[in-house]
């Protein structure tokens, strides 16, 4: 799974979006805050529902553990980007569905990093869930945040039944068969898979329910930011599978040299890494020219452009240049 945990230049949608002197307020506390704190503030939340003395307190931790501290954020941020550009009349219902996403991703992160798929002992940058706490532990870490996030939205979706029913579906598959990120996650146990469909479902599923999840927590037909959703995702696969190549555990936060080490498919490996590249850079451009009309949709393009740099900054290109290989220089580098 793509993690974007040990940036270090973090760009948030909040400064990108022209909101990193105005404020933008979530009904989840009451209080103004930047969109990273909204989304932290609503985790932190959504977790206090379900602590309890009555809880196993190793359960409790593993699972905050699996959560806390973030990576980029970049789903929830995404989700909550989409629903301010559709008004986010429904704040609460926006940061739960914002808050669903997340607990899914790192659900998915804990399940990845166990013994049966990567047996990694690292990720974002701290000792993975089953390392610290045990293999059970970890199995149970990751069935209960998927639970968990049909609790956020339950919880919060009182008040919209009509949208809440599309957020669930909409989250559904992006995590489950057919093509989520469970399938996603299979298809490295089949013998063969096409790499574009591997890649769509592995990440990809999960960008798309954040875009469209987005809009419907607002109460806003979802169909127009759904390319958004595809094209990011699938860059992000591609950018991953270049850094498993080219970048360090030190500064990814986990393991490197995964994709061979397992077989998985790869963008680098059938593609090369100037292909990969080039193709990293197509399906950002994409992205840009993807997001529908909004008010902010000139800001909202420059995200996608900055996070193209950040995901795969322009000294890659030229590595890959140094190396003789013919790569094409990003013109909106």
């Amino acid at each position: 799974m793509v993690d974007n945990s040990q940036c270090h230049v973090k760009l948030t949608l909040w400064t990108s979006l022209g909101l990193s002197k105005a404020m933008v307020t979530t009904s989840t506390l009451g209080a103004p805050m930047s969109m990273p704190q909204r989304i932290e503030a609503a985790l932190e939340l959504h977790f206090s529902h379900i602590q309890s003395l009555s809880a196993p307190p190793r359960l409790m931790s593993a699972m905050r553990h699996a959560v806390f501290p973030g990576g980029a954020r970049i789903r929830p941020q995404l989700c909550l980007a989409v629903a301010k550009a559709c008004g986010d009349d429904a704040p609460a219902l926006s940061d739960a569905a914002a808050v669903a996403i997340e607990i899914m991703h790192c659900a998915s992160l804990v399940h990845d990093d166990m013994p049966c798929f990567d047996d990694a002992d690292i990720r974002r940058g701290q000792i993975t869930v089953h390392k610290q706490y045990g293999e059970p532990l970890a199995l149970l870490t990751g069935d209960g945040l998927i639970v968990m996030a049909y609790q956020v939205l339950a919880r919060a979706g009182r008040v919209h039944p009509t949208r809440l029913v599309d957020l669930i579906c909409t989250i559904s598959d992006g995590v489950g068969a057919p093509d989520g990120i469970v399938a996603g996650q299979a298809w490295e146990c089949e013998t063969k898979v096409a790499l574009s469909q591997y890649q769509r479902a592995k990440t990809g599923a999960l960008f798309v329910a954040a875009t469209c999840a987005g809009a419907q927590a607002a109460g806003v037909n979802p169909a127009p930011w759904r390319s958004l959703g595809e094209a990011l995702g699938e860059a992000y696969q591609v950018a991953d599978d270049i850094r498993d190549v080219m970048g360090s555990a030190d500064t990814l936060g986990k393991p490197v040299g995964q994709d061979a080490q397992h077989g998985r498919p790869s963008a680098a490996a059938d593609l090369g890494l100037a292909g990969a590249l080039d193709y990293f850079q197509k399906l950002m451009d994409a992205a840009v020219h993807s997001v529908p009309v909004c008010a902010n949709r000139p800001a909202m393009q420059q995200l996608v452009r900055m996070e193209s740099e950040r995901l795969v900054p322009q000294s890659a290109y030229e590595q890959i240049q140094q190396k003789g290989q013919p790569v094409k220089i990003r013109a909106n580098a």
